[in-house]
């Protein structure tokens, strides 16, 4: 498969005129408002740069559409220039030979140094890098409508899972949607997420999700997580299947729902709808996960292009990188730089907490890849798993059945 794809695009880019093409075609699936308009920052720096921005949205919350795309365009003998990916992804392309070396532009701009090793191990590949970090995402949040939380007489963030429980049934009961929820795949597992770190704690999270272990996760400890999403499945509306991401965010915008368990993409939602953090809308972590943090990395891989192309491709990389474009973007995105040697001065108070718990997670070793977004097991186990979770969260099978299943698609 590798010398067959690498042999595609070498013949696709040998019937290319040899001229400079200062032009970058970018596949990406954020086709949200807030998505979209963080993303135009990076359009308007690179034309400033005398770089021309060739948009290929592929609509999608979790990437999926966009990565049958891109095999389609890789096979064809046409790669993009960039695409926007998420971990495992990123290390299966290059292992099948097709993404480029951009390590001379990250040994400019000193990359080493100042991204997270956790996020490194997906940028990089056989110690070369082959992709941009754009941001951190961490999925383990709850984000609040600070007036519905006082007109059912909320006064307190819940500090544990009964009293989140407890808050959202008095949500409830006072006829409003208590979480808003979007029925997809992506974002069962999203809340799945938060709710093993919740249950299980770190070490569980990691035994189970990320190392595969199979007495964990055959443990009563999965049951009692899915016993708990067997919960959240009684707090959602009923018409929640199928609903983007963003739409459960309007939701909770529009006084309509108190709670989204959601990663903190959310947030550009809100503050694309004018509130203020901790104002208008709270944030605060999963209780039960406080101390931790799941992640997912946006990131741009670059694919092999012609000869032409390359001083482009590198233009767009190291511009992704470019610290005011980090601080620019992220506080558009909802997510925090993917360096660490950006100060929170600019950024909002949602934000200020999220680069604090990175920064402490990443010390303490409780920064964990998400299990919802690519980063905790490769591709084929995730989509396992999310089987599994969305069959569960539908009632389609009990938790007992769920753990069965789960400890199956580990394997």
């Amino acid at each position: 498969m590798k010398k067959t794809l690498c042999a595609l695009i070498i013949s696709s880019s040998i019937s290319i005129p040899a001229f400079a093409n200062d032009s970058v075609e970018v596949l990406h699936w954020w086709t949200a408002g807030s998505e979209a308009a963080a993303l135009n920052v990076l359009k308007t720096n690179l034309e400033k740069d005398g770089i021309t921005w060739n948009d290929m949205p592929v609509a999608g919350g979790g990437g999926e559409a966009a990565m049958t795309t891109v095999r389609t365009r890789v096979l064809s003998g046409n790669p993009p220039t960039a695409v926007q990916m998420l971990g495992f992804d990123i290390t299966n392309w290059a292992a099948e030979g097709v993404l480029a070396d951009i390590s001379p532009v990250a040994k400019e701009g000193n990359w080493d140094a100042v991204v997270p090793a956790a996020i490194q191990a997906f940028s990089k590949y056989e110690n070369k890098w082959i992709a941009a970090p754009v941001n951190v995402h961490s999925t383990n949040w709850v984000w609040a409508n600070k007036a519905v939380m006082d007109k059912v007489g909320i006064t307190q963030i819940p500090a544990t899972w009964d009293e989140f429980i407890t808050a959202a049934e008095k949500v409830q009961a006072a006829g409003l949607i208590a979480l808003a929820h979007g029925g997809q795949p992506w974002q069962d597992a999203t809340i799945f997420d938060g709710v093993a770190l919740a249950t299980g704690g770190v070490d569980y999270y990691r035994k189970a999700f990320i190392e595969l272990d199979q007495d964990t996760i055959k443990s009563d400890t999965t049951r009692q997580v899915f016993a708990r999403m067997a919960q959240l499945r009684k707090l959602v509306d009923k018409d929640f299947s199928g609903r983007d991401w963003n739409v459960a965010s309007g939701l909770v915008i529009n006084e309509q729902a108190a709670f989204q368990i959601m990663g903190d993409w959310a947030k550009g939602e809100f503050i694309s709808a004018g509130m203020t953090p901790d104002k208008d809308f709270l944030c605060f972590r999963l209780p039960g996960t406080q101390g931790a943090v799941t992640f997912n990395t946006d990131q741009f891989a670059m694919f092999k292009v012609g000869e032409e192309s390359v001083n482009a491709q590198n233009k767009f990389a190291a511009a992704v990188m470019d610290p005011s474009f980090q601080i620019a973007f992220n506080k558009v995105k909802g997510s925090v730089p993917a360096r660490t040697d950006i100060p929170d001065t600019e950024f909002d108070a949602c934000a200020k907490k999220a680069m604090k718990d990175l920064s402490e997670a990443n010390q303490n070793n409780t920064l964990l890849g998400s299990i919802g977004h690519g980063h905790a097991v490769p591709p084929s186990i995730k989509n396992a798993f999310f089987d599994v979770i969305t069959r569960h969260f539908n009632g389609q099978i009990d938790d007992k059945t769920a753990v069965e299943e789960m400890a199956i698609a580990a394997q």
